[in-house]
């Protein structure tokens, strides 16, 4: 008997929707994270990108525990001299909460060409709404 082995065409992908509201950063991205990689399918295939799509909404209003706010600190360099910044979560949750999301599920994806093919799946709105009624997506709970 042949190993069943899922080509390219075959994959069948999904658009979910998933709020953040009161969700907790780290479990909501490990959840997301999950989806994107296609864990969740008994087809999964560790090569093969096999996710669904993710919109995540209301991507301000995640919550963190401890003095997380005040003490994640993220960097960035421009390559430049003197271009390194830092920001703190606090700060960046103000200003761009949805690149603290990507930042988050971006850690938990597989480095390289598959990761960043798995997070082009990935959709984040600090607001309720989307733009993606057209591909019907799911409501999930988590």
């Amino acid at each position: 008997m042949d190993t069943y082995m899922p080509s390219g065409k075959s994959i069948e992908r999904k658009w979910y929707v998933i709020d953040a509201q009161g969700q907790t950063l780290g479990r909501l991205a490990s959840a997301v994270a999950t989806i994107l990689k296609g864990k969740n399918k008994p087809t999964y295939t560790p090569f093969l990108d096999m996710g669904d799509y993710v919109i995540v909404i209301n991507a301000d209003k995640f919550t963190v525990t401890g003095k997380r706010l005040d003490q994640k600190i993220y960097h960035k360099h421009s390559d430049y001299i003197g271009g390194y910044k830092t920001a703190t979560l606090r700060e960046l949750k103000a200003s761009k909460p949805e690149k603290v999301i990507e930042h988050a599920v971006a850690g938990m994806l597989p480095k390289g060409t598959l990761g960043r093919e798995m997070l082009g799946k990935l959709h984040v709105y600090a607001g309720a709404e989307h733009p993606h009624a057209a591909q019907k997506p799911e409501t999930l709970a988590l």
